[in-house]
């Protein structure tokens, strides 16, 4: 399944990795209420969904609850992450910025990147 949507920030973060991992919560609650949604139709759903991103630094905060000083100021309504995370719901991979299909959305992509990730959300041959 897809979703999709465009939000400001509701905080500042200091760097992309905070950034990162506030979107990865965010995705993230998207992910347990379309999961929920399915469940609720009884269709099955394969566990753990895949959310793929982009931020070495944000996956390793997603996974591990150590703090350092340069992540202790992140707010603490991000962490239930790891919850999903160790309760198999989810399970965050590493995906390189050229092969983010989600970038189309959300960055300037050259016309060969857009039409390279467009054509792998529509099915169509490259």
């Amino acid at each position: 399944a897809v979703s999709w949507r465009s939000k400001g920030e509701r905080s500042v973060t200091l760097s992309s990795t905070e950034a990162e991992y506030v979107a990865i919560s965010e995705a993230v609650k998207e992910v347990k209420f379309v999961y929920q949604l399915l469940i609720s139709m009884k269709i099955n759903v394969d566990l753990p969904i895949v959310v793929r991103v982009d931020n070495i630094g944000a996956i390793y905060l997603s996974e591990n609850a150590t703090t350092s000083g340069r992540t202790k100021h992140v707010d603490t309504r991000y962490h239930f992450v790891r919850e999903y995370i160790e309760g198999k719901l989810i399970k965050i991979i590493f995906v390189k910025s050229e092969d983010n299909d989600s970038d189309i959305f959300t960055k300037n992509t050259s016309g060969e990147l857009h039409k390279k990730h467009a054509n792998k959300m529509t099915s169509q041959k490259k």
